[in-house]
């Protein structure tokens, strides 16, 4: 059975609008997760679409991200079992800036570049009351829908462009998609009930993490199964240019510069496997760290680097190999889910 525990199924994770994102992929990966393995990891979570389909499959979760933006998604939707944002927490986010001289960044960086200044100073002023909320947990889900808000706001769904308001005022663009010219605050009203009916206990443990994968994995141990979604270099989105408007809208960064048209913030936060000259090194610290697990599963693109043959010989130091593959019959966005290309999953087994 794909899912054996059924009773979670009647719970729907809301589809995301993210790059990249396993979540059309989500019942084909789940064929290949053993059903006796109790806990997993989902080590470069992304969406989050992944890890909440395992915590659908009655598992413990690790999930994990090197994204503040992606831990906040799984600490509302992975590691929560039970907190939703109600009226009297709504109250509390569209109350005025509880700190005007300090919440003013989403005004002052993207104020007339990506939204209208009265919905960037909502932004800024919904931020400045989330640590009024009474729980992490209501604050995670509070940062995690009105990110979803933002990126349904701005056209194609991210943030490495300049084009968001020029876009809402071309009446053709708004005829197909009213979000453009829609105030933050309806489309956040209109998400929150998709996401609060999201939030369920699977009577597991499950937890959300932000670190990079090569630290966190020495501190982890009893895991059956890791899922390993790692960036594609040469055909991956570059999701801190692609999303950094949400990591400076969460983090609330006070020591970055921002840069370029795009207002970028820089230093990035390190991944170690987004630049060609670093991918090979980690992918093999990656392997050789996670011994003790079982099993693998590996997504990757058939139009990366490393190539297909070198990604097997490295994994094959350590496992036996099998490669699935799920041909993209129509482009998804991104440089990797084009037409004619394949998704791979390596299954790689102790045996």
């Amino acid at each position: 059975m794909l899912f054996p525990e059924a009773e979670y199924l009647s719970y729907r994770f809301p589809e995301p609008q993210y790059l990249g994102a396993k979540y059309v992929h989500r019942g084909w990966i789940a064929q290949f997760i053993p059903e006796n393995a109790r806990t997993v990891l989902d080590a470069f979570s992304g969406s989050q679409s992944i890890a909440y389909m395992l915590k659908q499959m009655g598992k413990k979760v690790v999930t994990n991200d090197f994204l503040c933006f992606n831990y906040f998604i799984g600490k509302a939707l992975v590691e929560n079992t039970r907190y939703t944002l109600d009226s009297a927490a709504l109250d509390i986010l569209f109350a005025e800036n509880s700190a005007p001289e300090q919440y003013n960044l989403m005004e002052n960086l993207f104020g007339g570049l990506f939204f209208e200044a009265g919905d960037a100073a909502f932004a800024d002023s919904f931020r400045s009351n989330v640590p009024r909320l009474s729980n992490p947990y209501q604050q995670a889900l509070a940062l995690t829908v009105m990110c979803r808000s933002m990126t349904r706001k701005v056209t194609m769904g991210h943030f490495a462009h300049t084009q968001a308001l020029v876009y809402a005022a071309d009446p053709a663009r708004v005829k197909r998609n009213r979000s453009l010219v829609r105030p933050l605050k309806e489309l956040f009203l209109e998400l929150l009930p998709e996401y609060n009916k999201a939030v369920f206990d699977n009577n597991q443990p499950c937890v959300s993490r932000q670190e990079n994968i090569l630290d966190l994995l020495p501190e982890l141990h009893d895991i059956d199964v890791a899922y390993f979604d790692p960036p594609y270099c040469n055909s991956h989105a570059d999701y801190q240019s692609f999303y950094h408007l949400l990591e400076t809208f969460v983090v609330y960064w006070k020591d970055k510069n921002f840069v370029n048209g795009t207002k970028r913030y820089e230093p990035r936060r390190y991944s170690g496997f987004d630049k060609n000259s670093e991918a090979l090194t980690n992918l093999q610290c990656l392997f050789e760290r996670s011994q003790e697990i079982p099993t693998w599963l590996v997504s990757y693109n058939d139009r990366s680097y490393p190539d297909i043959d070198t990604m097997v010989s490295i994994l094959e130091q350590y496992r036996k190999v099998d490669i699935e593959r799920k041909q993209y019959a129509a482009g998804r966005g991104g440089k990797g889910s084009v037409a004619g290309s394949s998704e791979i999953l390596f299954v790689c087994t102790l045996n």
